[in-house]
């Protein structure tokens, strides 16, 4: 229990603060509604637990052991997170019919396969909490609390740029607000870049 608790507790502000997937999730949110994410989300949540499971039993050294992957990694998911960002602030208008559709399960998927901060945070994570007498269930069992931590922070996201867009429904403001959630995307994307 001691375990699960600082585990939790290293967990929430990495989990909880503003990053390319709570960024992504909170855009999607108020483009789309909670209903129309779920699918980006569940895709980007069983890709986190297969990706952390990898992470925990042995991906972690392999990246140490060619770097340029990790780099192959950022650059990819700095593109698909800029490619993100002009969805947004190409769309056009608050009726998310007429400028497209959600992004679905695979898209979810690939936002974590190309999301080094997902990476850095799994190393850290088993760095600090693996036992050194470990075997495959202790990984599971962290990727596990890992996976649910972050799908709840991505429900709250979500909900909270519902919420938001509640406020810019009229064509100008919904203008406004998509062109603010890709910005911050951009900005992201270049953040990632940037290492």
């Amino acid at each position: 229990m001691e375990m699960l608790i600082a585990l939790l507790l290293f967990l929430f502000p990495l989990a909880y603060s503003p990053g390319p997937g709570n960024i992504f999730f909170a855009a999607t949110g108020a483009r789309y509604g909670l209903r129309a994410t779920l699918p980006a989300n569940f895709g980007y949540h069983v890709a986190t637990i297969i990706v952390a499971g990898a992470v925990g039993l042995g991906f972690a050294a392999a990246m140490e052991q060619f770097p340029r992957l990790f780099d192959l990694i950022r650059v990819l998911g700095a593109a698909y997170v800029l490619y993100l960002a002009m969805t947004f602030l190409r769309a056009q208008s608050s009726d998310p019919a007429l400028d497209g559709v959600p992004v679905g399960f695979v898209g979810g998927a690939a936002l974590l396969a190309l999301n080094p901060k997902a990476y850095v945070i799994m190393t850290l994570m088993y760095s600090q909490f693996l036992p050194a007498s470990a075997d495959w269930t202790d990984v599971v069992w962290i990727a596990v609390i890992f996976t649910l931590n972050n799908f709840v922070a991505f429900l709250i996201w979500t909900i909270l740029g519902e919420r938001i867009a509640l406020h810019f429904r009229d064509g100008r403001s919904a203008r406004v607000l998509n062109i603010c959630f890709g910005v911050t995307l951009a900005s992201v994307a270049i953040w990632m870049l940037m290492g």
